[in-house]
């Protein structure tokens, strides 16, 4: 957030003016007539009562910021840096912090492909040959305000004693990863639990009693894939009535969610409700409404965030973020078509508009996301459950440059580009700086709520 600066000088810039008119030409002689016409021993008193006045305001300045005794006692049981989280800073409550421009940083990663030991061999692309290095070199700025770096030990604080999850596809988890990293800069996390798939993840950060997990969904609701033969068609049958119990069953121990997904839902798929076909994506057959990937998705998520509304055994103030749709940035052909990204740089904020229109489609899937954020927001009132965004979409659209590309290390699909995914460190070490000032946000406002 902007932080206003106060340049020491001005705060003394206009009685130091007068001072020194009173000290030059006419106002200078007038002043010492005055001290000859007999005025001396008056001016000496209110000399010495001003002086009295002055010493009392230095030694006892006056507290700007005057807290009832509800919130002093509330501000006792907060750490320093817990405290420091919830000062209003200048421009944050007008602030979008998604609403910006990526521009030069030449401080670069907080961490290296060699200072992290827990990078995914995927995801490292320096490893893999990647030479250029300026896309790790800029920062998100919002239009009215600034993001503050990542802060492992602020993030550290704000979620000590608690348990944070991801729940989503392979970005989710690479948004994890991310995660991983930074705070890995200032301790080294234990690696508590691994699935047979590896596709549940559990970190545990013990001097905070922090706890970092991952779990694996393709789309939030129970599905099976179709076979044919005994062998995977890629084509699933979806059901938006059953949730997918082996996250839904995790919520009751949690703190924080972080739910997204979106790139499964790119292929043929059949909609089911309660057990009956209501539709289908990308199908192209008689008899079956085609309802599209934009209802799906919807479905998926509406079902997710009203198990998290109607989990009955969830702890009360538990916060859900649902980070909005990472866009992939093929160029030149599809995954499998000889697609890929090879850009440099971010776009310039120039062509927002020429954006707008190439990215119209993925634009839409973010709107649907904050649409049903919106919708579980108030259907959640009243039941102690937060529900807000990550509105990652639009800065993520800005970085062509951010992904692996053929930088990846998968010899068994060489030839094939990453376009989905992210490097690291890369573009998406902003996810958390956009984490961290959304939790804070979050505290305050839940600071000011019971101090009242």
């Amino acid at each position: 957030m902007k932080t206003s600066t106060i340049n020491p000088s001005s705060l003394f810039s206009s009685k130091s003016y007068s001072f020194g008119k009173l000290h030059n030409g006419r106002n200078h002689s007038n002043y010492f007539k005055h001290c000859k016409s007999g005025l001396s021993p008056i001016f000496f008193i209110w000399s010495i009562g001003l002086t009295a006045i002055f010493c009392f305001f230095l030694l006892c300045p006056p507290n700007p910021l005057r807290f009832s005794s509800k919130q002093q006692q509330k501000q006792q049981h907060l750490s320093p840096i817990a405290r420091a989280s919830i000062k209003p800073q200048s421009g944050a409550e007008k602030c979008d912090l998604f609403k910006g421009k990526w521009v030069p940083d030449l401080n670069g990663s907080q961490y290296t492909s060699t200072s992290c030991v827990t990078i995914p061999d995927s995801k490292n692309c320096f490893k893999h040959g990647r030479l250029d290095r300026d896309f790790v070199n800029w920062r998100w700025k919002p239009d009215n305000c600034e993001l503050p770096k990542f802060n492992p030990h602020k993030f550290l604080h704000v979620v000590g004693g608690k348990k944070l999850a991801f729940i989503g596809d392979s970005v989710a988890r690479n948004h994890m990863e991310s995660l991983l990293c930074l705070l890995s800069q200032v301790e080294t996390p234990v690696d508590v639990y691994k699935d047979s798939e590896d596709r549940f993840r559990t970190w545990h950060f013990p001097s905070s009693n922090f706890t970092l997990m991952i779990f694996w969904t393709k789309f939030l609701v129970q599905s099976k894939e179709i076979m044919v033969n005994n062998t995977g068609t890629g084509s699933f049958n979806l059901h938006f009535d059953k949730i997918d119990e082996k996250w839904a069953s995790k919520l009751p121990t949690l703190d924080y969610v972080i739910i997204s997904d979106a790139h499964w839902f790119f292929r043929k798929n059949y909609l089911y409700n309660e057990n009956k076909l209501i539709g289908c994506v990308y199908c192209n057959e008689p008899n079956i409404t085609e309802l599209g990937l934009n209802y799906a998705l919807r479905m998926s998520f509406r079902a997710a965030l009203k198990q998290i509304n109607n989990c009955k055994n969830c702890k009360k103030g538990m916060v859900t973020l649902v980070r909005t749709f990472s866009p992939a940035h093929f160029e030149n052909g599809a995954w499998d078509t000889g697609g890929g990204c090879n850009r440099t740089s971010p776009h310039a904020i120039e062509k927002a508009k020429e954006l707008e229109k190439r990215y119209e489609y993925e634009l839409d899937l973010r709107k649907l996301q904050m649409e049903e954020v919106d919708r579980a927001r108030k259907e959640g009132l009243g039941q102690a459950k937060v529900f807000r965004a990550l509105d990652v979409t639009w800065p993520m659209l800005m970085r062509p440059d951010g992904h692996p590309g053929e930088f990846w290390g998968n010899k068994w699909m060489k030839g094939y580009n990453d376009c989905v995914h992210w490097c690291m460190p890369g573009p998406i070490d902003v996810w958390s700086d956009f984490l961290l000032a959304v939790l804070q946000k979050e505290i305050s406002s839940s600071y000011k709520h019971t101090a009242r």
